[in-house]
This record gives C-alpha cells, structure tokens and sequence, in this order.
C-alpha cells in the first residue's frame, strides 16, 4: 500500500498543507477513496490486508490487555480483513463477535475467519456505520476508523456506539493516538498528515481529544492505555 498508493500521492504535501485538500484519486477528479477500493477487488483485498499489517500488533495487544472476562460479545465496526475480531477471538474462547463492514468486505473477512478457525464465533454484517444503526454488543470497538473522518463524524460515530452498548458496556477506539502536547508521536502526527492526503476531512487526535467525544456522548468513565508502538487506545464505559 505505501508503494503503489501512497508513496506517490506524498509528492503532493505542498499542495495538500496550501490548500486542504486531498492529493489521491480526488485530485484528478476521481472517486472518493473508500469508493475508488470497494469498486475493485483486487484493490480491495490488497488494501484490508494493508490495514492488517499495520494493526496486527496493537490487535494482539488489545486482545491481552483488555479485562474480557466481564464481556461476553464485541463488534469490530470497520473491521476490514477482520485481524482484530480474530485476535480478540483466538486469545478469549468465551466471546462471539461480528465484523461490521461494507458488503463487499464479506468475503474477504470470511475467508480469513475460516482459516484461523473461527467461524463458529464470528460472523459478518453488512451495513454503512453512517446509514444504520451500530449492531448491539457488549463491546464495541473502532480500530483506524475515526482518523477517516472530520469532527462532525467523528461525533456521530462516537453517538452511535454510546447508543448500541448496554449499561456498563465498554467503547474501545484504536489509533496512532497522538500524545496530549503533540510533541512526541510522531507517527501519530505523520498519520495525520496521511489523512490531509487521502480524506477530505480526516485527522488523527490526541487522547484528551478523544475523550472529550466520548463524556459529549455520555460516557461514564474513560480512559487512555498504551498497546505497542505508537498505538493506544482510548476506552469509554457507558
């Protein structure tokens, strides 16, 4: 993913930092980017196998650290190939979850749940998080998916997992959290960047951003933990 899309589109940071705007497909009059992957399948698969690559460690990680044992479902809400539901699967037997995507991520998600040996405990769900209600659970968990969005959808979002948790129900968000002074994630800050370049309105956010959204919605108790690397997550309980 770095060669062939991103390497080249990062020619174009002057331009991005002078006027705001994405320097992907958009700049030549393209399609959107999640709607120039999803048309290709190909394209598709290479960028959700992407996505696992990047988030493996911070999926193992989540998978270990956080207290499972007093949840019994979860949903992946843009789960892409599905690396984290299967992590957080494999590392506790007593969970059942579902991967929440667009339709055309199906089969790729159930390809990789079949070959880890969980397709009895996980299951796919098609839907747009925009257009539809969250599916219910007792953990909802967002990995890389927030830092696509502008501040106005970062909040619907945050919204709509608040609204599908019952009592006591916990929100993880996963990203290349960015530290409250902005002055030592780099990476989080260069992700940041990556959003400039590939989304209309998409940034990366510090912790304290973060929680912020989530006591806006409603969230009892929240909290920041670091994974692995630049990666933390941030946790609401409802």
């Amino acid at each position: 993913m770095a060669n062939v899309r991103l390497y080249g589109y990062w020619g174009h940071l002057t331009e991005a930092l002078r006027t705001g705007l994405p320097q992907n497909e958009l700049r030549g009059g393209g399609a959107p980017l999640f709607e120039a992957l999803y048309a290709d399948p190909a394209r598709l698969k290479g960028f959700l196998a992407a996505m696992t690559g990047v988030s493996h460690g911070g999926n193992l990680a989540i998978a270990a650290k956080f207290p499972w044992a007093g949840y019994k479902s979860f949903v992946d809400a843009g789960t892409a190939q599905g690396d984290l539901a299967v992590q957080i699967a494999l590392a506790n037997p007593h969970l059942s979850g579902i991967g929440f995507d667009l339709g055309e991520v199906r089969p790729i998600f159930e390809e990789y749940v079949e070959k880890n040996g969980l397709a009895g405990r996980l299951r796919f769900e098609a839907g747009s998080f925009f257009e539809r209600p969250l599916p219910n659970a007792d953990v909802i968990l967002m990995g890389h998916i927030l830092h696509d969005w502008g501040l106005d959808e970062k909040r619907i979002l945050v919204g709509k997992a608040y609204d599908a948790l019952p009592e006591g129900g916990a929100f993880i968000v996963y990203e290349s959290i960015i530290d409250d002074d902005r002055s030592k994630n780099a990476f989080g800050l260069m992700a940041s960047l990556n959003m400039l370049i590939e989304t209309p309105g998409g940034f990366d956010f510090t912790g304290a951003d973060c929680e912020g959204w989530m006591k806006e919605a409603g969230f009892r108790e929240t909290r920041v933990e670091h994974l692995v690397g630049p990666n933390s997550m941030v946790i609401g309980i409802k």
